[in-house]
């Protein structure tokens, strides 16, 4: 069990001293409050204009669980370029169909830098993808050619998301804010068929700040309802791991912060079990892949790798009380990623 006793999240995570606040918050920040950080190279001087702008890198991250199919959508900006995807996973069939976008230095593509209110777009008129966040309230627009969707994503009454600020590398910070089994309300429909909702779960995922320039982690997400509840779960090695980790599960809405975690796979092998495990004894997971979404991109001063797998998670969760939580062949998503950005 961690013993974690989080701050309340401050209004701006940048502050008067131009320095972000670290640590667990109960809450989200407002915002980030970038153009008033001072950000300095790795020996001390002021960073230039050019490389305050172009270091910066955010992404915002969608699932969407529903009993016959599974949505994951993106929208990255690493200044150089943006790169967006919507992929849709058909449970029943094992396949996998995606759009993505390419663009450099970001045209076309919008994003805010703040996690409480904000849209993030990618796309054309006609066709298009868009998160909407309304005082900390996620809504998911859609409209591609065999999508289209309409989506308000929802915490159960006093659920906290995970809101966590690290260092990053020498010189740099991370933000991130992320909440699992979220309920899924609105219109949703693909290749023309309305899908029910009642049994749907959701996550999303909003990271930003100034990370290292070599980039990789392993990741772990589940949404998931089980005889016991409704159960989410983040896990993540790699990154945010300077003094606090990104790590905890959600039963019914109450948040239980885990150990520190470990990911056993070979990524050479693409069928390859995974063993995933934390320190503190509280997930002891195996994950047997059945489908991925990948993206291999090498421009030199560019390079992304990227494998987000979906599959079947099964073994044991216990939560902060000591209660044990079975999962058996439970549909998930980890993902593989190395970035030079």
């Amino acid at each position: 069990m961690q013993l974690v006793q989080p701050q309340l999240a401050p209004v701006n995570l940048i502050g008067p001293d131009g320095q972000p606040t670290f640590g667990l918050f109960d809450g989200s920040v407002e915002n980030l409050n970038v153009k008033a950080f001072k950000y300095h190279n790795e020996m001390d001087k002021p960073a230039s204009v050019m490389a305050k702008h172009f270091d910066f890198k955010q992404f915002q991250f969608v699932s969407i669980v529903t009993q016959r199919y599974i949505l994951g959508l993106a929208i990255a900006d690493i200044r150089y370029a943006a790169s967006s995807f919507c992929y849709l996973y058909d449970i029943k069939s094992n396949r996998l169909v995606q759009s993505e976008w390419l663009r450099p230095f970001g045209l076309g593509c919008r994003l805010s830098a703040s996690p409480q209110n904000g849209i993030a777009r990618v796309g054309s008129k006609l066709h298009h993808f868009q998160f909407e966040i309304k005082e900390g309230h996620w809504h998911v627009n859609i409209m591609l050619t065999n999508i289209q969707a309409k989506l308000t994503l929802s915490a159960p009454p006093l659920s906290l998301p995970l809101s966590l600020s690290t260092p990053t590398g020498y010189n740099g910070w991370t933000y991130t804010q992320k909440h699992n089994a979220l309920t899924v309300a609105g219109e949703l429909t693909i290749f023309s068929e309305p899908q029910p909702l009642q049994h749907a779960l959701a996550s999303y995922d909003f990271s930003a700040g100034y990370m290292r320039a070599k980039t990789a982690w392993r990741w772990a997400s589940i949404n998931a309802m089980t005889p016991q509840g409704t159960i989410g779960l983040n896990l993540a090695a790699g990154v945010n791991e300077t003094g606090n980790t990104e790590n905890v599960m959600w039963v019914n809405g109450q948040r239980h912060f885990l150990g520190a975690a470990n990911f056993m796979f070979n990524r050479h092998i693409s069928d390859d079990f995974w063993q995933i495990t934390t320190n503190d004894g509280q997930v002891d997971l195996t994950f047997r892949s059945l489908n991925c979404r990948k993206e291999k991109l090498n421009l030199g001063f560019i390079k992304n790798n990227f494998r987000q797998y979906i599959g079947y998670y099964s073994g044991v969760l216990t939560d902060n009380n000591g209660k044990r939580y079975q999962l058996h062949n439970q549909l998930g998503l980890a993902e593989d990623h190395f970035a030079k950005w």
